[in-house]
């Protein structure tokens, strides 16, 4: 009886081998130009650098600013150090973590010849807009955005950089006059913020900026291993709970054969009666380049443990050259910093005008 599940298993790992690279994005308000390709958009989003990503940072947002380099003339990814900093930081290991993150993003895909990768620090802009637009924000507008509510909670009380930083948020994308912003929907909140900041500022001293609009992407939320009703998170207690994208085989292997499900054995897809077991749905999809809907099909004739099997292949297959490929650019970190040494040059020279022209219409110049 084993015999007909092991050919089914091969089958299907055989399937996972195969990944379609290409991810559609939903965009609205895109400018086309005669070709019906994107002419005047520019791309933004940041990444907070807290060591290597994890397989949800991967499938939820990596993946897409790899796509979205080759569909967007302009596009620019920063690491967002001063965002970091609104949680205690060891500044040795800060300064690590940029340089890892760097090796992340660029071993996932990130091409520093078509995009723009730089460290947001570096880019002095940034704080001088940010100080400007706190200016035209008000108190209770900030205090009712939804992470505020929950890191302040987590800490009974929370800085004063914690409360404004939803302004920097909109400063990084409104500086280089952005128009689109991939973001989650968690973020979308914080996204309307640089939307009415650009309207108040345009109001107030005369049209500047474009109104950013949100690129949601279409995968769903990867969730903890081990907690399904979360999301995958690298400040989970449960060390099994979270795939970082530099995990070695058999720790992936490990990790999803603990992974939280049922006492069904049958694969189906149900986020809300079975969210352990459509989480390996998802993942198996996402990374394998497939729907939800066809990567149950495949699973036809499998129980959860064997199905277990083949999402850890699917992983492993697909987070392998990443995780070699991290591996190489960390031992040359003048590499590295050189990157973001000319990816902050770059950055600057499309700040320092925007930047010039805000102090101009202000009143500073």
């Amino acid at each position: 009886m084993a015999f007909p599940v092991l050919s089914k298993l091969r089958h299907l790992l055989r399937l996972t081998r195969k990944v379609h690279s290409s991810k559609r994005l939903l965009c609205a308000g895109d400018i086309k130009d005669e070709k019906g390709r994107p002419s005047t958009c520019r791309v933004f989003s940041g990444i907070q650098p807290t060591g290597v990503p994890h397989l949800g940072n991967y499938l939820g947002a990596l993946e897409n600013w790899v796509s979205l380099q080759h569909q967007y003339p302009s596009v620019l990814y920063s690491i967002v150090d001063l965002h970091s900093i609104t949680q205690p930081q060891d500044p040795s290991q800060l300064r690590q973590n940029i340089l890892d993150m760097a090796a992340s993003l660029l071993a996932c895909g990130i091409d520093p010849e078509r995009a723009i990768l730089f460290q947001q620090s570096q880019v002095p802009e940034h704080a001088e807009l940010s100080w400007v637009l706190s200016c035209l924000t008000s108190m209770p507008r900030l205090r009712h955005l939804p992470q505020w509510k929950m890191k302040s909670k987590q800490k009974n009380e929370g800085s004063v950089g914690l409360y404004t930083y939803p302004v920097l948020q909109a400063a990084d994308i409104l500086l280089y006059r952005s128009t689109h912003v991939p973001v989650g929907e968690d973020q979308v909140q914080h996204l309307e913020l640089a939307q009415d900041l650009a309207r108040i500022f345009n109001r107030q001293y005369g049209e500047m900026f474009p109104e950013p609009k949100a690129l949601l992407s279409t995968t769903r939320k990867v969730k903890s291993l081990r907690e399904p009703s979360a999301k995958m998170s690298k400040s989970d207690p449960y060390s099994m709970a979270t795939i970082s994208i530099t995990d070695a085989p058999d720790v992936i292997t490990l990790k999803i054969r603990r992974a939280v499900t049922d006492f069904i054995s049958e694969v189906t897809y149900d986020p809300d009666q079975r969210p352990g077991v459509s989480n390996l749905v998802m993942v198996h999809a996402a990374v394998v380049g497939i729907s939800v809907q066809e990567a149950v099909s495949q699973a036809r004739g499998l129980d959860t443990g064997a199905y277990k099997k083949v999402v850890a292949e699917a992983v492993i297959q697909r987070l392998t050259p990443i995780r070699e490929e991290i591996h190489r650019l960390r031992s040359d970190m003048a590499y590295l910093e050189t990157v973001l040494k000319q990816g902050n040059h770059k950055a600057r020279e499309l700040a320092a005008p925007v930047l010039a022209q805000v102090r101009q219409r202000v009143g500073f110049c």
